[in-house]
């Protein structure tokens, strides 16, 4: 004679269910840190950025704020330097993005090779990455001076026919000379994303196509570049970000001069909420510049999608 034992379910507070609890308060506890943090570094400002824009608020002030609707990104818009502004900092981006993302392939295949001497030169290739950008912006501070060093090699090369001009003091130069110091010491980073893309491609492919009495340009062209697809898209978003947020150098070396040929719109977000304590328009200039770098990351998430 069998007997069916009916499963019961078991009640509130049986092991299985305190232990369930702890697990679920076990997970929260390690998880709040980094929430609080995003709570405070990045939730908060940017709701307070998005709201303050809309107001009259400064730093520092006796008056109160309030709602003045449209009227500061009416301002912005006739503002001449942040066109000015704008404008330098998208001809940063297209200058940099390309020249950095070709140099750092470049480097990348040459020192993914089994020679004597590859640890060594990718060591010095980045060394300038994990050097901060402020002492990388003074020590090229006192290159770019008249009598510094670039001049100095300059004049030797060309043997005292040509003179280096003063770089960071002269609009014309200014740009260029920060574009050049920001390539050379961001290039190792992405050197190294580019080369661990080349190390997931299998060698049985360049051996196939070397078989097939493929050159190295046609290995690179139908072997090595479809297989750094995933790797090409996270190289240009993060470089096109990078070069976009550019603050430092500027700050550092030429503070958005001379003539505002160095301004960018990060700079002159800073500039203005700290050391003019226009809070309001400094908070339209960012949000402004958010929907910028939002819609540029689209388009260009977009275009390096991956297609069936």
């Amino acid at each position: 004679m069998s007997t069916t034992v009916s499963a019961r379910p078991r009640p509130r507070g049986t092991p299985g269910g305190v232990q369930r609890r702890r697990e679920r308060l076990t997970a929260f506890g390690m998880v709040s840190p980094a929430v609080v943090l995003l709570l405070c570094f990045l939730v908060v400002p940017v709701a307070l950025a998005f709201g303050l824009a809309f107001t009259s608020a400064r730093l520092v002030s006796p008056t109160p704020a309030h709602f003045v609707g449209l009227e500061n990104f009416r301002l912005l818009f006739h503002d001449p330097v942040f066109a000015r502004s704008l404008r330098n900092t998208l001809v940063f981006a297209a200058v940099v993005v390309p020249v950095q993302a070709g140099f750092g392939l470049a480097l990348a295949l040459l020192v993914n090779t089994k020679v004597r001497g590859t640890t060594f030169f990718r060591t010095v290739y980045f060394v300038p990455v994990v050097t901060s950008m402020v002492v990388v912006s003074l020590v090229w501070l006192f290159l770019y001076q008249k009598t510094g060093l670039v001049n100095h090699l300059i004049h030797s090369f060309t043997f005292g026919l040509v003179t280096g001009p003063d770089w960071l003091n002269n609009p014309r130069t200014s740009l260029p000379a920060i574009i050049f110091m920001s390539v050379w010491q961001g290039v190792g980073f992405h050197m190294v994303i580019w080369l661990s893309g080349l190390q997931t491609i299998p060698v049985e492919l360049h051996e196939a196509a070397a078989i097939d009495g493929a050159d190295r340009w046609a290995r690179f062209r139908s072997v090595t570049w479809p297989g750094l697809r995933p790797t090409r898209a996270f190289v240009l978003i993060t470089i096109t970000i990078d070069a976009f947020r550019l603050f430092t150098q500027v700050n550092v070396m030429t503070q958005g001069g001379p003539v505002d040929s160095t301004s960018t719109v990060v700079y002159q977000a800073v500039h203005t909420g700290y050391d003019q304590q226009q809070t309001a328009y400094a908070s339209a200039i960012s949000l402004v510049f958010f929907v910028i770098v939002l819609a540029v990351s689209l388009i260009q998430r977009f275009l390096t999608r991956e297609k069936d």
